[in-house]
Parts: C-alpha cells; sequence; structure tokens
C-alpha cells in the first residue's frame, strides 16, 4: 500500500491551523489539525431518552466488554435440597463492595444460583410457549398468585397527576402486596414448611419493584429468579417442573410486570439507557433465545421483520420483547436499541444464548449498584 502525507485541500495556507476542519485529498482522512468528529445531519443522536439518564447513560466500557468476551459460558447445575432441622431467617442485604461481589461469585451458592437460572434456560430449548408440559400444584398456586396481582392493577387505578412518570397508585397496589405476601405464600407451602416464610417473603416481595422510587430493574427481576430458586431449595419447584416454571411462571410474570410498567408508569432502576438489552428486563431475552436455537426459519436477523414479531411474539420470548420494545420506544431501532441491533447480526441462537448468560453474569450479577439490594439467609447462604 502506498504511503503519503496528509494534504489538506480545504484550506487556503492563510487559514489558521487550530481551526482546519479540512480532508486530506488524497485519502479523504481527516487531516492532523481536525478536531474531533461531531454528530452528523445523517445519523443524529438517539431520538430515544431513557426517563432516567444519569451518568450511566454511557456506551458500555471496554472493560466489561472484555470482561463478557473473555468470561466462560456458565453452565447449570441441580440445585442441592434443604432437610430438616430447618434455620429459616429473616434475609438481608449484605453486599457492599466489589470485593463482596467476588466473594459471592466465588462461593458454592453464587455458582449454583447462576446453575439454576442457567438450568431454567435450557428447559425451555427449543419449545414454544405452549408446547405442553409438565405442570405441578406448586407451579398452578404460583401462576394464580401472579394472576391475583394482574388484578389488583384493574381494582387500583393510576391516578390523575401532572406527572407522567412513577404513577402514586403504585404505592398502594404494593403495600396491598405487602399485606398480603405472607398469606399468599401459605397457599402453596406444605405445613412443615410453613415457617419458611420469613426467609422467601422478602424475596418475593422485592420482585415487583421500589415502592418508594417507584421503580423497577434488573435486580427485582433476580429476586424472583432467587425466589424460584429458593422454592427449588424446598424442593417445591423440581427439574421436572423448569420448563413450566418458564413458560408458565415467568412468562406471567412478565405480563405482570408489563402491566405494572404501562399503568403506573415505573421508572427503570439503574437503565443503562440506550446502552441496555431493555430498560427493565435481561432474563426474558435469555429463555427467549434458548426458545430459538435450532429454529428452522427464525434466526437473531428475524427481529428486524415486522410480520415474525406480529405472528409469533405469543410463542417466543425473545421475539415478544423486541415488539415490545418497538411498541413503547419510537424512532429507529438502531438507535434507541443499539444493544439489540447489533445481536442480531449474530450468527446463530446458540451464540446469542451463551453471549447473553455471560453478559448477565457481568453486567446483572457483578453490579454493586444493583447486588446490593440482593438477601441472603440461610437458603442463600453468605458463605
Amino acid at each position: 500500500m502506498e504511503h503519503h502525507e496528509h494534504q489538506d485541500c480545504s484550506k487556503s495556507p492563510q487559514t489558521p491551523s487550530s481551526t482546519s476542519t479540512g480532508a486530506c485529498c488524497k485519502c479523504g482522512g481527516p487531516t492532523s489539525f481536525a478536531p474531533p468528529p461531531q454528530w452528523s445531519e445523517v445519523s443524529p443522536p438517539p431520538i430515544y431518552r431513557p426517563i432516567r439518564a444519569p451518568a450511566l447513560n454511557l456506551p458500555p466500557n471496554t472493560h466489561s466488554q472484555q470482561a463478557i468476551i473473555l468470561a466462560p459460558v456458565p453452565h447449570s447445575q441441580k440445585v442441592p435440597l434443604v432437610s430438616p432441622p430447618y434455620k429459616f431467617q429473616t434475609p438481608t442485604k449484605i453486599i457492599q463492595s466489589p470485593d463482596d461481589i467476588r466473594h459471592l461469585h466465588d462461593s458454592d451458592s453464587g455458582k449454583n444460583f447462576l446453575g439454576f437460572v442457567v438450568a431454567l434456560s435450557e428447559s425451555i430449548r427449543g419449545h414454544k410457549i405452549s408446547d405442553p408440559c409438565h405442570v405441578s400444584r406448586t407451579i398452578n398456586s404460583i401462576v394464580s398468585i401472579l394472576e391475583t396481582l394482574i388484578r389488583w392493577i384493574d381494582e387500583i387505578p393510576p391516578l390523575q397527576q401532572p406527572s407522567r412518570y412513577g404513577n402514586l397508585s403504585y404505592r398502594t397496589w404494593h403495600e396491598r402486596l405487602i399485606e398480603t405476601s405472607e398469606s399468599l405464600m401459605l397457599e402453596f407451602l406444605p405445613a412443615d414448611l410453613q415457617s419458611a416464610t420469613v426467609e422467601i417473603v422478602p424475596y418475593f416481595a422485592d420482585s415487583f419493584g421500589n415502592s418508594s422510587r417507584i421503580d423497577y430493574g434488573t435486580g427485582h427481576e433476580t429476586n424472583f429468579a432467587a425466589w424460584l430458586y429458593c422454592l427449588a431449595r424446598l424442593g417445591l419447584i423440581k427439574e421436572e417442573d423448569y420448563q413450566a416454571a418458564v413458560a408458565r411462571v415467568f412468562v406471567k410474570y412478565l405480563e405482570l410486570m408489563r402491566k405494572l410498567q404501562l399503568v403506573y408508569c415505573l421508572e427503570p432502576a439503574g437503565s443503562h439507557g440506550v446502552w441496555g438489552l431493555d430498560d427493565y428486563h435481561f432474563l426474558p431475552f435469555i429463555f427467549g433465545s434458548s426458545q430459538l436455537i435450532d429454529h428452522k426459519y427464525m434466526k437473531p436477523k428475524s427481529i428486524h421483520n415486522q410480520d415474525i414479531l406480529d405472528n409469533f411474539s405469543n410463542e417466543y420470548l425473545y421475539i415478544a420483547c423486541i415488539a415490545f420494545v418497538k411498541k413503547v420506544k419510537k424512532g429507529m431501532f438502531a438507535e434507541h436499541s443499539p444493544l439489540l441491533d447489533d445481536i442480531s447480526g449474530v450468527a446463530n441462537w446458540n451464540k446469542v444464548n451463551s453471549g447473553l448468560l455471560k453478559m448477565y453474569k457481568v453486567e446483572v450479577l457483578e453490579k454493586v449498584p444493583i447486588m446490593q439490594h440482593f438477601l441472603f439467609g440461610w437458603l442463600i447462604k453468605w458463605e
């Protein structure tokens, strides 16, 4: 390749070099005096702005990207069952620093919880939401509880208020949740495990958002997964229930959270803005990508096909998530959701799924601002 010195053709010799915006007439590249490039009219800044846009609304940092690339793909693990004598206790928040995060991920508890999430992902692989699966009495009870919570939203309409976001009626809904959580747990807990309410109620109560901030994010979603994990530790959710735990329970949970977000205008908790997967959720992308592994027709790039979004969002979580994002965010998809747009260029769903599992560990389970709210008791030990 021929080398040459950059020659600026756009300015006369009298133009001060400090204000040069010239381009080299041989290669078209900027001259050494050109200032940093600005947004052009061709590619303006993203139209979408997250509701809450703190300093987090920045492109993903190189360190995080490298951590995701270098991280091993998490593997599924069997959940160890607890046995008497039971030592249930009120779970507490412990994580305060990156050292605590490292301690968690080096511990058996941390590895096993992530292994449970992977096992849930594997259980739904290649299955549509409507596919028949084993549905236990516990699963039916949990679905019924979530349907009750959905019904409450209709009973507690949003207030007419000047502020568009954070409708105060959500606090009334959340107060009812707190008041009835224990009795809801007793609907499916057998007599010998009813004392577990002291430990599992806090996970459940913190799965649907924060009533003082009127917000919701991946930390609350992770608490819901932790609540399911606690039920697995108690032997109430068995491995044969995992497919139903995703296709029945988690799908119903997602329906509830979408309704809460839309009716009460919950703010995203700690949103990464346009640089996150979604303002609120992560797990449905993991489960949804697993559903589509080895699908004959749908590829990652199929999310750009509106017919596919219209016809398959009721059967595939990933497709449903993309359809919802397109519904609530205006403008070009590549601008309001650049990360999802990038993922659509990945070759196959297997790579999407393994990449999202690694990303969940790095971007959710290893982030102090999220995990400082995570709870530890007897079922999920701080070792």
